[in-house]
């Protein structure tokens, strides 16, 4: 139990750090502040390899430092957004075997779609919610921007994230793959 939380602490400073430099240098501008944010790839990546705890708070402390560094505050709503994105991917890990080399067509469908729907539920209702509750923002604004953000990130973790946990699960050993000689 005590590797397990240092090994997700470590993973969570790790991704958070991650997070922060990937969505600091490396953003493509969309709409409004809204930008293809390629760091959500490596947040899936760190949510299937050590579950929802990780990934929410690879989202959450990452998206909160980059704001804070980039704007000098939070935008809290989007902060939250994007560990709720973490813990749902996070939720749906068990699923997958990728620590044992194997992430098969039908998991890459069901990473997918776990994702499309964390994504839409965060970007698409939630940060619009709390834009709305919060900071007091127009709802056609920031429904426009969900919707926005929901595509891009979806995208991003639909390739980019699929590619990596691919990558990462073909550097494992599959444990029917040793024969006795």
């Amino acid at each position: 139990m005590k590797n397990n939380t240092i090994r997700s602490v470590v993973a969570t400073g790790i991704g958070a750090a991650l997070f922060v430099i990937i969505g600091m240098f490396i953003s493509i501008p969309l709409f409004s502040n809204t930008s293809i944010q390629l760091q959500y790839a490596v947040q899936a990546l760190f949510a299937v390899l050590f579950g929802p705890g990780v990934g929410f708070f690879v989202g959450f402390i990452g998206h909160a430092l980059k704001d804070f560094i980039q704007f000098g505050s939070p935008w809290w709503s989007w902060v939250i957004s994007s560990g709720l994105v973490g813990l749902f991917i996070g939720l749906a890990s068990k699923r997958f075997k990728v620590d044992k080399g194997l992430f098969a067509t039908k998991d890459v469908v069901t990473f997918n779609i776990v994702q499309i729907l964390a994504n839409l539920l965060a970007w698409g209702v939630i940060s619009p919610l709390g834009d709305i509750l919060i900071y007091s923002e127009p709802a056609n604004k920031v429904f426009i921007q969900g919707l926005i953000a929901t595509l891009a990130n979806a995208i991003t973790i639909g390739i980019g994230g699929t590619l990596l946990i691919l990558i990462y699960a073909k550097t494992r050993t599959q444990s029917n793959s040793l024969s006795k000689d």
